[in-house]
């Protein structure tokens, strides 16, 4: 058996909190008992979290080179959890896999958030032990406060919506070669072993299904990133990206992205790099580096839209919207932020979440790089912002906490032009057409001009080279290939790598062989 992390970067802390991850030098089951009951608790919504044994730890941090255990020992010990597991109230069974790290042989307890919280585990391993409840907090194992026993009581019938039993759905909703490619992205062990095993075991594994064996059901985490198209179970699962040419909003393109969760973030991400963000580099006299900026700064774009992507309602029908305005960007999505983060708290500097509202869809982002899930989303984007010379950007909610809306301002050096200046460029900006994106096709390979209006059906005339062509050039997307004589007869035209990036965009493929200019 194996787990659907990369054990390294689980270990090192990359991927997951620190306040999830309890080092254990060696077994100690008492210890071990009321780390699992913590876990399952899942008083923050992390998702649970793991217990790691045979690596000593200080300050929460591992202190490595581990060191190990004894290879004899290991199937001694996981006999012994089972028996930890029918100590907690309800019973609870966490998920245990040895594992070489470092040449050192260690155990690993993957203990999820549970579905029928909250757990009980006797305070001692001695007879007629009081069960108590056991939360995590910070780094540390802790006997529940009695504010946090009725927090406990709160949340037992309230298992986020990414992690509950879709009863609505099948396995076979679940694509076997998208989790097999989730696996080989993040680099877990468990890809290796994923055509040896059957679908139901390495659903079972990854945690994405639950339930009894003669009724076994996918969890919607699990049907949001590995259905092809999550859409269809979740209305609303979609990243709309509009694109304003004017101020009113008369003028504009859209780009809608679906399909599984990580994927239309990628895809949507891709997108407004190639086709939204500019970089302008100014000499600077007297000094041999350039001033490089950009329009908006990568980091912090995409810090907001996996923040849309981790924290909205996937119960609500309500897309993520990505507003592209003449002077800023808008990231909106459905609900606002979990209580007690409000209007006041997002001001601050750091805006610290007590707990989460999607914990798988969480894990699954962070396993693949694409957040991180320590309240440094907005710190993050802040920082981006600043480190690009941009204005800072601005995070509001309304009073109810119906919606979050983030907005980044463009760089001060992309508007100073007069605003009405702006608004007439933006509405004579050129927008391209399916004859445009046949003509981009056509000149991957440098075609003459003649060759060019012969396949797009229009006659060698100037009138119709300045409609057809000189808008593509005018805009990159296409380039002379004797720039130096536009006339020259031996002249021809090839598509640029701005002008295959749009194609990329348009098509699901972009052709090969693409020159660059």
């Amino acid at each position: 058996m194996a787990l659907p992390v990369n054990v390294h970067e689980l270990i090192t802390g990359l991927t997951v909190e620190w306040e999830r991850l309890e080092f254990k030098g060696s077994w100690n089951p008492e210890s071990i008992l009321h780390s699992m009951c913590a876990f399952a608790n899942d008083i923050n919504n992390w998702g649970g979290g793991y217990i790691i044994v045979g690596i000593e730890e200080k300050d929460g941090r591992p202190i490595l080179p581990p060191a190990g255990l004894d290879l004899g020992q290991i199937d001694a010990y996981q006999k012994k959890l089972l028996e930890l597991c029918h100590l907690m109230t309800p019973n609870y069974f966490p998920v245990a896999v040895p594992e070489v790290f470092q040449k050192k042989h260690i155990l690993i307890i993957w203990c999820a958030g549970g579905d029928t919280r909250p757990y009980r585990a006797p305070r001692t391993l001695g007879k007629k032990s009081e069960s108590v409840y056991y939360v995590r907090r910070f780094s540390s194992t802790v006997r529940a406060s009695s504010s946090e026993d009725q927090q406990l009581f709160k949340l037992a019938a309230k298992v986020p919506f990414d992690d509950r039993i879709n009863q609505n759905a099948d396995l076979e909703d679940m694509n076997f070669t998208l989790i097999k490619a989730f696996l080989k992205e993040v680099g877990s062990d468990l890809y290796k072993t994923a055509d040896s095993i059957s679908f139901k075991g390495l659903c079972l594994q990854m945690q994405i299904a639950r339930g009894p064996p003669e009724y076994l059901k996918p969890v919607n985490a699990g049907l949001l990133f590995f259905n092809e198209n999550p859409d269809r179970l979740f209305n609303g699962t979609r990243i709309e990206i509009v694109e304003y040419y004017d101020e009113i909003g008369d003028r504009f393109t859209e780009k809608i992205f679906t399909g599984p969760l990580h994927i239309q973030l990628k895809n949507a991400l891709q997108y407004l790099k190639n086709l939204v963000l500019k970089e302008e580099v100014r000499k600077v006299p007297d000094r041999a580096e350039a001033l490089r900026y950009f329009n908006y700064p990568y980091r912090a774009l995409e810090e907001a839209l996996a923040n849309a992507v981790y924290h909205k309602s996937y119960e609500e029908r309500s897309p993520i919207e990505v507003n592209v305005r003449l002077d800023r960007i808008e990231i909106l999505s459905f609900p606002g932020p979990v209580p007690p983060v409000n209007n006041e708290k997002l001001k601050k500097p750091r805006v610290a979440a007590r707990n989460y509202r999607n914990r798988r869809i969480g894990d699954f982002l962070k396993e693949l790089h694409l957040t991180e899930g320590r309240s440094t989303g907005i710190p993050k984007i802040r920082q981006a912002m600043k480190r690009n010379g941009s204005p800072p950007p601005i995070f509001e909610t309304d009073d109810d906490l119906n919606y979050f809306l983030t907005t980044l301002p463009i760089h001060p050096a992309f508007i100073s032009q007069p605003l009405a200046d702006r608004t007439a460029e933006a509405r004579s900006a050129y927008l391209p057409d399916e004859r445009s994106l046949e003509i981009l096709e056509f000149c991957i390979k440098p075609r003459k001009r003649s060759e060019i209006m012969e396949h797009i059906g229009l006659t060698n005339q100037t009138k119709n080279v300045r409609t057809s062509i000189k808008p593509l050039l005018d805009q990159g997307y296409l380039s002379y290939t004797i720039p130096t004589r536009p006339k020259d007869r031996n002249q021809r035209y090839r598509t640029t790598e701005r002008g295959a990036k749009l194609l990329d965009v348009f098509y699901e493929e972009k052709p090969e062989h693409v020159s660059s200019s």
